[in-house]
């Protein structure tokens, strides 16, 4: 034992320098080892798929929530209008529109009148068609329904208005359609 050596029970490294002495020994892993490490990082990255595919389902079932209840605005701003557009038909016999586009610039009047501010896209589809509900007497489109295909999450729970949507199997079932009050 050399006095000046710092740590006498320390071995030399082969190539000297304190880092070399100070470097712990190194793990070797035998097959069996190597093999359990490998089936861990296997049953781990296979709970993570499991955990990303339940998010991804709860978060197609928000959108299509989502994409839902813009519909039933959407459609009733189309019932409101098209309703708008009937009873403030000037003269004694009232009329739908011939087109949706008549709703955003009803020429009938002295000055422009606009029922709706746009036409808008159906939210299931993203185009901007709709299916035309056409008036019984042949007088233009009393309403408009969605051309999507697909099964609505909402079956229940609707506004009174909406109503009749209860238990549609399809979202073409979401007739949003402005009946006239009866006349007395």
């Amino acid at each position: 034992m050399n006095s000046g050596e710092a740590f006498p029970s320390t071995p030399q490294a082969p190539f000297g320098g304190a880092e070399a002495r100070f470097a712990g020994p190194r793990t070797r892993f035998t097959g069996r080892q190597a093999g359990f490490t490998y089936v861990a990082l296997l049953l781990a990255v296979a709970i993570m798929s499991l955990g990303f595919a339940a998010t991804a389902e709860v978060w197609t079932q928000t959108r299509q929530r989502e994409k839902e209840r813009e519909l039933l605005f959407i459609g009733n701003q189309f019932r409101q209008a098209i309703g708008n557009y009937y009873e403030r038909t000037p003269g004694a016999v009232k009329r739908y529109p011939a087109r949706l586009e008549d709703l955003l610039n009803d020429k009938r009047f002295l000055t422009s009148q606009r029922h709706l501010r746009k036409i808008f896209h159906d939210p299931m589809t993203g185009k901007a068609q709709w299916g035309r509900i056409e008036s019984p007497e042949g007088g233009g489109i009393m309403g408009v329904y969605s051309l999507a295909a697909g099964t609505p999450i909402k079956t229940s729970g609707f506004l009174p208005a909406n109503r009749r949507f209860e238990g549609a199997a399809a979202y073409s079932g979401w007739r949003f359609e402005f009946e006239p009050a009866p006349l007395r």
